[in-house]
């Protein structure tokens, strides 16, 4: 006997009552609530819906960096040597790349809420193995499920923070979201050793209760996820998952290879530092407080994050003028405090080298997402990320492998001394090209015939070469244009001399016309 449910919910007696409740089928009760929905609890909703993402990808983020001060305490426990800590931070930076070059778009299609959620309770699960693995395996596997989290809850935490703020504030400017984005990122990742040095330094269980803070805030947050509001239409046909494609820009390659060095250089540094940094305090300053450890770390990220914020109106190219200095100098002012072994001139050379870093890093990201296409702009900033993350992890590795056979002051010298010229030169290549008038003609060619042509499914199939077509057309086409319209003022110079030489009368001017024409 039927208890005539389709009648109350208003289902068809054909469809999949379950499927229908939960909002799968555009007939479902709630969403003919959502649409009876004000404009203004909408806009409600989706401001706190914004803050409570900005918090998850800052924890996120700051699980990320919490073992850099406890580091010694790991190798105290499990008798690895330096070359291992660097291991254990390079699988945890590819476990970030395998997230966003596999699983980092795909809440496009299955939505932003439900994806996000699932990355922090993997982030949850890294933060559990953490406790209840304390051997170098469960380390390894826990920075690697840390990694493919962050991947995965970055990539989706960014757009998210972007459709929300655009739904709360229709009318506001839509770089402030990205300015949040970068600051929450760099910020959560600062804040990670942090509170880890803190709680290592004066609280029982140094290995242990970092991750059981971190873990139930994260699950708490993963909760208040599921409860905001959905900015991905799910009615339309999902597309079929492919690993996010990588795009090298043929018109401004040599910009965006230079703007990728900028990018690499900037994130060497951080990777020294979320590494190395507590090992190199000990050994040239005596230094082994957790806490100190973690302040250092947290210096570099936060000045980076709040110098990002208060410049973010400045356009890229020069933020890149200031951030080379900047960089230099914050260089410089390390390399003096290990050797003279001042910790005040090594706090202060980080901070100046963070804040150089940031804008280093804004502004390479900046351009590289101004010079893409429309429609190529996501495999062009997925190839931007993949060289700034082997920058974070093969230089640590390198100087890993090399504490060995030299000190902690010569390792660090020779660094500062690469990443001092990597970056002069990338950023010089960068300015020059960008500030070029002809640069930015032949881009903004490049910039309308492309998303042109991504507006015809066929022709995105055909891969790079039908693009380098593309692009080579659009430079023929401007050349010919060009060469027609020298002509064209040619003949009207001839012409006008002719009728002032020998007075030609108005209707002769029509044959003088036609006879330039034949000769051309």
């Amino acid at each position: 006997m039927s208890i005539g449910y389709e009648n109350i919910f208003r289902i068809p007696p054909y469809t999949d009552s379950w499927r229908a409740i939960t909002g799968d089928w555009p007939d479902a009760p709630w969403r003919e609530h959502r649409a009876r929905r004000t404009p203004w609890r909408e806009r409600l909703e989706a401001r706190a819906g914004y803050w409570i993402v900005a918090l998850a990808l800052f924890m996120t983020m700051a699980t990320s960096t919490i073992p850099t001060p406890l580091y010694a305490l790991y190798q105290q426990r499990d008798h690895f040597s330096s070359l291992m800590v660097t291991i254990v931070f390079a699988v945890y930076a590819g476990g970030v790349i395998v997230s966003l070059f596999l699983v980092g778009h795909v809440s496009d299609w299955l939505g932003r809420r439900r994806i996000l959620a699932t990355g922090l309770f993997i982030n949850v699960a890294s933060a559990l193995l953490f406790v209840v693995a304390p051997s170098l395996t469960g380390l390894l596997v826990a920075r690697v499920i840390s990694g493919f989290s962050i991947g995965l809850t970055t990539a989706t935490a960014t757009a998210y923070l972007a459709e929300l703020h655009l739904r709360a504030h229709p009318n506001a400017d839509r770089r402030r979201a990205q300015i949040m984005a970068i600051a929450v990122n760099l910020g959560g990742i600062g804040f990670g050793p942090l509170i880890a040095g803190v709680l290592a330094q004066y609280a029982p269980a140094p290995l242990v209760l970092p991750y059981v803070v971190v873990g139930l805030v994260l699950a708490a947050l993963a909760a208040l996820v599921l409860a905001t509001p959905e900015t991905v239409d799910r009615t339309v046909e999902r597309t079929r998952w492919h690993p996010q494609r990588v795009v090298v820009p043929v018109n401004a390659r040599r910009q965006f290879i230079a703007a990728c060095c900028a990018g690499l250089a900037a994130f060497a540094v951080y990777g020294v530092f979320s590494s190395l940094v507590p090992r190199f305090l000990a050994d040239t300053m005596g230094i082994t407080s957790h806490a100190v450890a973690g302040f250092v770390a947290f210096a570099v990220f936060g000045s980076g994050a709040l110098a990002q914020m208060a410049l973010s109106p400045l356009k890229p190219v020069t933020l890149l003028k200031a951030g080379s200095p900047t960089l230099l100098v914050g260089l410089t002012l390390l390399v003096t405090g290990m050797w003279t072994a001042n910790l005040v001139v090594f706090v202060i050379g980080t901070v100046v080298t963070g804040i150089g870093t940031g804008l280093i890093f804004r502004g390479a990201l900046s351009i590289v997402s101004d010079d893409a296409p429309e429609g190529l702009r996501a495999e062009v900033l997925a190839g931007f990320f993949l060289s700034v993350y082997v920058g974070l992890a093969v230089p640590a590795v390198a100087l890993g492998f090399a504490s060995g056979h030299a000190s902690a002051r010569t390792l660090m010298l020779i660094f500062v001394l690469v990443v001092a010229f990597a970056t002069t030169v990338s950023v010089r290549s960068v300015v020059r090209r960008s500030s070029g008038p002809a640069s930015n003609q032949k881009q903004s060619v490049r910039r309308v015939d492309l998303s042109t042509h991504s507006l015809n499914p066929a022709s995105n199939n055909d891969g790079s070469t039908r693009r380098a077509d593309v692009l080579e057309g659009s430079d023929s086409m401007a050349k010919t244009q060009s060469i027609e319209a020298v002509h064209a003022s040619q003949r009207a110079h001839r012409t006008s001399r002719r009728v002032l030489a020998s007075a030609t009368p108005a209707s002769q001017i029509g044959k003088c016309v036609k006879e330039d024409s034949n000769e051309h």
